[in-house]
């Protein structure tokens, strides 16, 4: 069975465990989502997206 989840949805669950289990705490969290969104309207955005897609393209031949 194969299951297909978003690199965002896959990001948010990683994010709310370290958030829960006191890894991460909210002002880091916040810094980190600002720099996200900030870092994907620039022009980067394209090659990090393809390197997601290659990644996950490599995870799911495995």
């Amino acid at each position: 069975m194969a299951l297909s989840l978003s690199a965002a949805v896959l990001l948010g669950i990683i994010v709310f465990v370290l958030l829960k289990g006191g890894y991460v705490r909210a002002g880091s969290m916040l810094a980190c989502t600002l720099f996200g969104f900030t870092l994907a309207a620039t022009g980067l955005a394209p090659i990090i997206n393809s390197g997601l897609a290659s990644l996950a393209g490599l995870i799911s031949s495995l």
